[in-house]
C-alpha cells in the first residue's frame, strides 16, 4: 500500500483528520480538487466558526492552538431572544454565562481565513502527502485495501478511503451511500461588521420570523453575522449595494453596539439538512458534511465534524496499534457506532429549533418565550445546556479532551 489512509477533500475536517492520523504514525494522503492557492485566498470563505471548548482542545492537541489564539475571540456569554425586525427582542431572554462552568470560556470565534491557513500550513510539516488540484475519478475496494484513481490515470492505494468532500460527496455516491434530507428554503447571509461599542465577548442569537440572526463576537470591535432569510429575500438583499444592505440589516441588528459598518466581503450559503444513511461503506468512512449537514442555528456544524475527526482518528489509531486491518468493516463500524446517535440527536434538535422559531405564529411565540424564561430560571438546566454547547458531555474521544493519540 502507498498509504494507510487517503482523504478525499482538503477542507477543514479533512485537513484536521490528516494531522491527527499523521501525529499517530499513519501514512496519510489528502487529495483536494482545489489548488492550495484557492484555499489560502482570504476571500475563499467568509464564515467564522464558533469552536466549542472541546474543539479548541482538539486543535491544541494537534499543536495548532498556540498559533491561532491571537485570532480567537473567547465566548463569555450567549444571549438568546425572540422578536421582530425593528421591534427589538422580547423581554424573555435566555442567558448563558461561562462562569457557570469551571472549564473556562464556552468556546471561541475563529474566522475561516485563519483556521484554514493554520491547518494547511501544518500539513506541510506533518509528513502528509498533499495532492492539491487533483480530482478523484473513482475508487475500487478490495479484500486488503482500496485503489483510488485520479483523473489523468494516476492511481493510489491505501487501506481505506475517507470522504471529507462535502454534502454532495462523490465518495459517498460512488460507495452507494444514500442520503436523507431537505432544503429549508432559507439562505444565510454572512458578513463581518465593525461596531462602535465593545461586544464584551457576548454572542447573540435573535430569532425572527424568517430565521435567526446570529451576532458573533470577533477580535477587535467586530462581529460576524449569520443572518437567515428566505431564499428570495436573501437574494434580493445580497443584490443590494453595501449601503442598501446595511439599511436592511440595521433594524434587525439594533443599536446595542452603536453604529455598524461592513468590515469585509458579503457571502451567502443555502441552508438544508442532509444525513448520510450510513457513515461507512466498504473500506470507506465519511466525516463532516459528507456524513451530515445541519442547520447552523446552534453553531455546531464544524464542531460535529471535528467530533467525527476525533472519533475516527482514535478508532483507526487503536486498531493499527493492535495490528488490525484499519479498513476492515468491523473496525469502521466502531466509528459509526460512536458517532451515529450524537449526529442524529443534533440533526433533530437543529431541525426542531428552526421549525419552532422561524415563524410568526402568535401561540407558538408565547409558548417559546415562556420556554426561554423557564430555562433561564433553572440553573441546573441552564448549566446542562452550557456544557452541551461547549462539547463537554458524552463519551469524548481523547483529542476532544486535549490529549494526544
Amino acid at each position: 500500500m502507498d498509504y494507510d489512509v487517503i482523504i478525499a477533500g482538503g477542507g477543514l475536517n479533512g485537513s484536521a483528520l490528516a494531522l491527527a492520523l499523521a501525529s499517530a504514525g499513519l501514512e496519510v494522503a489528502v487529495v483536494d480538487p482545489l489548488p492550495v492557492e484557492a484555499r489560502v485566498d482570504p476571500g475563499f470563505d467568509g464564515r467564522s466558526y464558533a469552536l466549542a471548548l472541546a474543539s479548541q482542545r482538539l486543535l491544541g492537541a494537534l499543536g495548532l492552538w498556540e498559533g491561532l489564539a491571537a485570532q480567537a475571540q473567547p465566548i463569555l456569554e450567549i444571549k438568546v431572544s425572540d422578536g421582530r425586525a425593528g421591534e427589538g427582542p422580547s423581554p424573555f431572554v435566555l442567558e448563558f454565562d461561562h462562569a457557570e462552568i469551571e472549564e473556562g470560556p464556552m468556546g471561541f470565534l475563529v474566522e475561516d481565513r485563519h483556521l484554514r491557513r493554520a491547518l494547511l500550513d501544518a500539513l506541510t510539516g506533518a509528513g502528509v502527502t498533499h495532492v492539491s488540484g487533483a480530482r478523484i475519478a473513482g475508487h475500487m475496494p478490495g479484500p486488503a485495501g482500496v485503489e483510488v484513481s485520479l483523473e489523468g490515470a494516476r492511481a493510489l492505494h491505501a487501506r481505506m478511503l475517507v470522504g471529507a468532500d462535502g454534502a454532495a460527496s462523490a465518495t459517498a455516491q460512488r460507495a452507494g451511500v444514500k442520503r436523507t434530507g431537505w432544503e429549508y428554503g432559507q439562505t444565510a447571509l454572512v458578513a463581518a461588521v465593525a461596531h462602535a461599542y465593545p461586544h464584551r465577548g457576548i454572542a447573540h442569537q435573535f430569532f425572527m420570523p424568517a430565521g435567526p440572526l446570529a451576532i458573533l463576537p470577533l477580535t477587535g470591535d467586530r462581529c460576524s453575522i449569520v443572518w437567515t432569510e428566505t431564499d428570495a429575500e436573501a437574494a434580493r438583499i445580497q443584490a443590494l449595494d453595501d449601503a442598501g444592505y446595511l439599511a436592511e440589516l440595521r433594524p434587525r441588528f439594533g443599536g446595542f453596539l452603536g453604529g455598524i459598518e461592513l468590515a469585509g466581503a458579503r457571502f451567502t450559503y443555502p441552508l438544508g439538512l442532509s444525513l448520510a444513511q450510513s457513515f461507512v461503506a466498504d473500506r470507506v468512512a465519511l466525516i463532516g458534511d459528507a456524513a451530515h449537514r445541519v442547520h447552523p442555528i446552534a453553531g455546531q456544524g464544524l464542531n460535529a465534524g471535528l467530533k467525527d475527526v476525533a472519533a475516527l482518528a482514535e478508532v483507526l489509531t487503536l486498531a493499527m496499534r493492535r495490528g488490525e486491518d484499519i479498513g476492515r468493516a468491523d473496525v469502521l463500524e466502531r466509528y459509526q457506532a460512536w458517532r451515529r446517535f450524537d449526529v442524529a440527536a443534533l440533526a433533530a434538535a437543529t431541525d426542531g429549533f428552526n421549525r419552532l422559531f422561524s415563524n410568526d405564529l402568535g401561540g407558538l411565540r408565547v409558548t417559546r418565550d415562556l420556554g426561554l424564561a423557564a430555562v433561564n430560571a433553572l440553573p441546573g438546566v441552564r448549566r446542562g445546556f452550557i456544557r452541551e454547547a461547549a462539547g463537554l458531555t458524552g463519551d469524548l474521544p481523547r483529542l476532544l479532551q486535549g490529549e494526544i493519540l
